[in-house]
């Protein structure tokens, strides 16, 4: 019984049929033959009403279910499907009304749909998350109702169903084809070895006029009684590190995702181009310490690993320490590496505070720092002034604009390479930058 009340909701036209009701018999006071034709009209209203109760509540007729993707891309459109069934003999209005998770902060969801007998139907709508973590759908609500919308009966389906935002999959996948070096069979280049110093060992082999004397091999020499060489090649796996700034400085937003979500997005798509391009991939983060340190790997489950690790950073937004970052990594990573660090900097002198990290890990890294415009002053440096305030304001932003400029002078002057991007640029412009030091083999 407490079921059925709880399920149980009158429609406007019941509300109004009670008004129209009150009307009637209030002008029957006056017209007293009013009264017996309302009450006529009453009870073939309570015979409908009694039926609309007999045909909603006879048997469960209706089933609804939503169908969600196994993981939800941060800051894409990920599409939801809801699928009804009519199993009622007569034609329904379905009124879906869907528990979206607070994050989305959206209270307005409605849906109607109008089914015939025995008729199965489905819709999608799509939600964009803008954080990482578990977003809790609470009950699908349906509210069937007949022609007469007299009466509803409320249907409740897939309680608490949770859905993982991960980092933007969506968008890796759309630059895969940032991988595929399309010049060189365009011009019908071909990838020629190079013999070389590198880390990679090739083989042993006869030594002939011209070997460098410093690679001979003794002990094969010994062995074979002439003298024998080692050979090396171009070493075809590099290691690359994607280092992200968890500190204070990556906490502002941008159309509502923060610098440190927009460059874990662009670590996950850069870390794809850079394995499906053979080198090996690795990450870590800071702020006030080193933490979520990957060493990079070629793996084929490695890209799944970044993934995990990139879905778990956490961070309470504290000053960022590049001395801590520095010391970790001459510890932890002793062949030289592609760095590509995520930051930030408003100011210039912020940046001079933390150049003579930068400057000692480029003595022995390929250091690119990358750091955003903002663009939140796009719309002040543009501004047609009409007033002194306005005219302080758009200077104020010049000069910030001209700063992020001198930034990138500093950087280069002291050998460092950089990248400046508006945050929703983020990702192509640093898989670009990749593809620009391969092509010109500075690693």
């Amino acid at each position: 019984m407490v079921h059925f009340f709880k399920s149980l909701y009158f429609g406007q036209n019941f509300y109004a049929s009670l008004f129209g009701f009150a009307v009637l018999f209030l002008l029957s006071f006056w017209f007293p033959t009013l009264f017996s034709i309302t009450w006529l009209i009453l009870i073939v209203f309570l015979f409908v009403l009694a039926l609309e109760f007999v045909r909603l509540y006879g048997k469960k007729n209706f089933s609804a279910e939503r169908i969600l993707p196994e993981k939800f891309s941060n800051s894409d459109a990920n599409q939801v499907v809801v699928n009804c069934i009519n199993s009622y003999k007569f034609p329904i209005e379905v009124e879906i009304i869907d528990e979206i998770p607070e994050q989305f902060q959206k209270r307005d969801f409605h849906k109607v749909l109008n089914l015939k007998a025995n008729e199965k139907n489905a819709f999608t709508y799509t939600l964009t998350p803008l954080k990482r973590g578990v977003y809790i759908f609470g009950y699908l609500n349906c509210f069937i109702s007949t022609k007469f919308q007299l009466v509803k009966r409320r249907y409740r389906f897939d309680l608490e169903k949770s859905v993982k935002v991960y980092p933007s999959y969506i968008q890796m996948r759309a630059l895969d084809f940032l991988a595929i070096d399309q010049k060189m069979g365009n011009f019908g280049m071909k990838k020629i070895r190079k013999i070389g110093h590198t880390m990679e060992f090739e083989q042993i082999k006869d030594y002939v006029i011209g070997d460098d004397i410093r690679t001979i091999n003794w002990k094969a020499t010994a062995k074979h009684d002439s003298l024998m060489v080692n050979q090396y090649q171009d070493e075809k796996s590099q290691p690359i590190y994607n280092i992200i700034d968890v500190g204070r400085v990556m906490k502002m937003p941008f159309e509502g995702l923060s610098l440190l979500d927009y460059s874990i997005n662009a670590s996950l798509a850069f870390s794809n181009i850079a394995l499906k391009k053979n080198d090996k991939v690795g990450m870590l983060t800071f702020a006030e310490k080193v933490s979520n340190f990957l060493p990079a790997s070629t793996k084929k489950t490695h890209l799944n690993s970044i993934l995990e690790t990139l879905y778990n950073i956490e961070t309470d937004y504290l000053v960022s320490d590049f001395n801590r970052l520095y010391a970790h990594s001459k510890r932890k990573i002793t062949q030289r590496s592609l760095f590509i660090i995520y930051t930030n900097f408003e100011h210039i002198t912020s940046l001079k505070r933390q150049l003579p990290y930068l400057r000692a890990l480029s003595k022995k890294h390929l250091v690119v720092v990358v750091f955003f415009e903002n663009t939140e002053l796009d719309e002040l440096v543009n501004l047609n002034t009409e007033n002194t305030t306005e005219i302080y304001e758009k200077t104020i932003a010049q000069e910030f604009v001209y700063d992020k400029r001198l930034m990138v002078k500093e950087l280069e002057r002291n050998g460092i390479q950089t990248v400046l991007t508006k945050p929703k640029e983020l990702s192509v412009n640093t898989i670009n930058k990749y593809l620009e030091i391969k092509a010109k083999g500075l690693l």
